[in-house]
């Protein structure tokens, strides 16, 4: 277990933003994604490889997620399940049987996302934001937490502030209510320099906390 600054320090240090535009910030996306498409083929092409030697099916799964204004988008992974399995709608649970030998070190490692960077480049992603849910579960959340739909006024991330909090999953319960107030609160602090620090403390939770599953 590493030391990491509370989400309330965090903001706290970027109460007044400097006026950086939307523009900068995708200007920095596309300069991030395209650099890490590149620097991360030594893993995405033998993850590509073991994906499709692994099981019948895409080397990708697609699957709608909501977006910046609600707008859907198909969200790009390396695929981890059975293609018999992998479309119902159901989230995967630890030791799930679903889940292929490679997927489950795709899913850990979360080389499996790095595909999404691909949706960066096209615009329907940002490198940080509030982690897009799947179309059906924001039906099912949407009228039992408050201010749900507030964190689609960006673009969806890679990563974000209630994920380097500690605060994963997507089942519609307390938790997901806090989710939605700190991506609230992080559309409301945002700054380049916060963006950062979320970069920074995803590497340090990919490297030493081993929670995705």
């Amino acid at each position: 277990m590493f030391n990491i600054d509370t989400a309330e320090e965090m903001l706290a240090a970027e109460r007044a933003p400097a006026a950086v535009t939307s523009l900068v910030k995708r200007a920095i996306d596309v300069v991030v994604a395209l650099g890490m498409l590149i620097f991360t083929l030594p893993i995405t092409i033998p993850a590509a490889l073991g994906v499709a030697l692994s099981s019948k099916g895409p080397i990708f799964f697609r699957q709608r997620r909501t977006g910046l204004n609600g707008k859907a988008f198909l969200i790009l992974k390396f695929r981890s399940m059975r293609v018999a399995e992998e479309g119902a709608f159901k989230q995967a649970t630890r030791d799930d049987d679903r889940i292929t030998a490679i997927g489950r070190f795709l899913r850990r490692s979360s080389i499996d996302e790095l595909p999404q960077l691909i949706n960066v480049l096209k615009g329907e992603m940002s490198l940080i934001g509030p982690r897009p849910h799947a179309v059906a579960h924001d039906v099912l959340c949407r009228g039992q937490v408050a201010d749900y739909d507030a964190r689609y006024m960006v673009r969806p991330g890679l990563t974000g502030l209630a994920q380097v909090s500690g605060l994963r999953g997507e089942s519609c319960d307390n938790l997901m209510a806090e989710r939605v107030r700190m991506d609230v609160a992080y559309i409301e602090n945002w700054s380049v320099a916060l963006d950062l620090k979320i970069l920074f403390k995803t590497a340090l939770v990919v490297l030493f906390q081993k929670t995705a599953y």
